[in-house]
């Protein structure tokens, strides 16, 4: 029932055997579910377009682990075939601990690990690495080993009597290529929708699968789940414990900004408003939109607009367009990147500032890099949120605010080698921070923006 594909450490190569894996199984015309361990946007953005289905993540920290299994089983059952690509090194989770971690998702799931390794620069020493991987947690089913960067035949040989000495079946051995490096930027992998090759590395991809890895023993791994055992799917199962928010009145339409600055978003989220009864509209502020006049609330996910910084600030319409309707009170729902859109300026990577819509009282410059998962202690009543309430999130960003004015305090947030500090902004029509939720832990933000968006008035927005 699926395997799961994990490195001692990122960049060992374990995102292009997932990759060349899907990519043979679209070849063969065989349906394939992916999924991504962990919070990650870019990852799941290239496996679900080689996939051809949306990538779902599987994080427990965010999530719980009732979700993770039924997301799996769920998703999983929908297609022939199923992948999970683990992120960073297996046993790396939340702080020094496992917890969350490849590993954590492995064993709760019983799903045999394909270590990945880059034995570049190895040997025998292999041998050791591979052996204390295998033995740190007794239990863990390991399949086999999948080797990359594998320089000539001498190499090969070495490299596969060492796991033959330790009685670790090699799985495959990729050579060493620059052709074989995937292109990324400060936050990770380059998005999908920038990489205009995409076709012809999907063809890369699955002769890479054909030519280095051993298709007999990994494919009969690749076998999907079963589906839940109740029968319910993820989402009406999700909406359990927060009904849709419908009213007597027909869908509700909601804009959602979606172009190159804004595209960090899970699935489930969109899946979630549409389930509450919302039509999600794509609004690109990049294009200088108005917002649509119909809309009754406003999602901004996170992105990359600190690239596209003087882009934004030429695009007076769009920015008129979010300072109108953050003073009608129109529900606002800002995460990370969209959070950057909401300030009074934005300093792009040369360090040149642009306004932005002027909503909240910080201007945004590069700084040290936020990373990690955070648990956030609500401060008091919001647009989404209740005081008293404690979610979990991950923070990942190298942009930091300077305030103009008093910082808002929408929840403490702490987390491992974090201190505890106030965060965001919220009122009854705004929710605003670096925070990034998956909206399966935490169903009722979607509950409570619906409704919001249902409740308000205001009929049209001036361009």
């Amino acid at each position: 029932m699926a395997c799961l594909i994990a490195a001692p450490a990122s960049g060992s190569g374990k995102t292009l055997v997932s990759l060349a894996l899907t990519a043979l199984a679209r070849r063969r015309g065989q349906t394939i579910q992916t999924f991504k361990v962990g919070p990650d946007y870019l990852d799941p953005q290239l496996l679900g377009a080689v996939g051809g289905r949306p990538c779902r993540n599987l994080d427990p920290l965010l999530c719980g682990e009732a979700w993770l299994e039924r997301s799996f089983q769920g998703y999983g059952a929908r297609a022939e075939l199923a992948l999970v690509e683990g992120v960073m090194g297996l046993f790396d989770g939340r702080g020094p601990g496992s917890e969350g971690s490849s590993a954590a998702v492995a064993a709760q799931l019983q799903l045999p690990v394909v270590l990945v390794v880059e034995a570049s620069r190895q040997a025998g020493s292999l041998a050791a690495l591979v052996r204390g991987f295998r033995d740190h947690q007794p239990g863990l089913p390991f399949a086999g080993v999948v080797l990359n960067g594998v320089g000539s035949a001498r190499h090969h040989a070495l490299l596969q009597e060492a796991l033959a000495s330790i009685a670790m079946p090699l799985l495959g051995a990729l050579p060493r290529h620059d052709s074989l490096c995937l292109p990324s930027r400060h936050l990770g992998l380059l998005p999908a929708h920038e990489l205009t090759d995409l076709e012809q590395r999907q063809g890369a991809w699955a002769d890479l699968a054909e030519r280095h890895l051993d298709l007999e023993r990994l494919w009969p791994l690749l076998a999907a789940p079963a589906g839940p055992a109740d029968g319910l799917e993820p989402i009406p199962w999700c909406l359990q414990a927060h009904p849709a928010a419908r009213g007597r009145r027909g869908p509700v339409a909601i804009a959602i900004a979606s172009d190159a600055a804004f595209h960090f978003r899970y699935p489930e989220a969109g899946e979630l408003l549409t389930a509450h009864g919302l039509n999600l509209v794509p609004w690109s502020p990049l294009a200088d939109e108005p917002l649509p006049p119909e809309c009754r609330g406003v999602i901004l996910p996170g992105g990359y607009p600190e690239l596209h910084a003087a882009q934004l600030a030429a695009s007076h319409r769009s920015r008129r367009a979010i300072a109108a309707a953050a003073a009608a009170g129109l529900p606002i729902y800002a995460e990370c990147g969209g959070l950057l859109l909401l300030g009074q300026s934005l300093c792009d990577q040369a360090g040149t500032a642009h306004p932005m819509a002027g909503v909240l009282p910080f201007q945004a410059r590069r700084g040290n890099l936020s990373l990690g998962y955070r648990e956030a202690s609500t401060c008091r009543e919001g647009l989404v949120v209740r005081p008293g309430e404690r979610l979990c999130g991950h923070e990942f960003h190298r942009w930091q605010l300077d305030p103009v004015a008093a910082p808002g305090e929408l929840w403490q947030l702490e987390g491992w080698g974090s201190p505890r500090r106030p965060e965001g902004w919220t009122n009854a029509g705004l929710h605003a921070s670096w925070l990034h939720l998956h909206w399966a832990g935490c169903a009722q933000i979607p509950q409570r923006f619906a409704l919001a968006a249902r409740a308000h008035h205001h009929d049209r927005l001036l361009a």
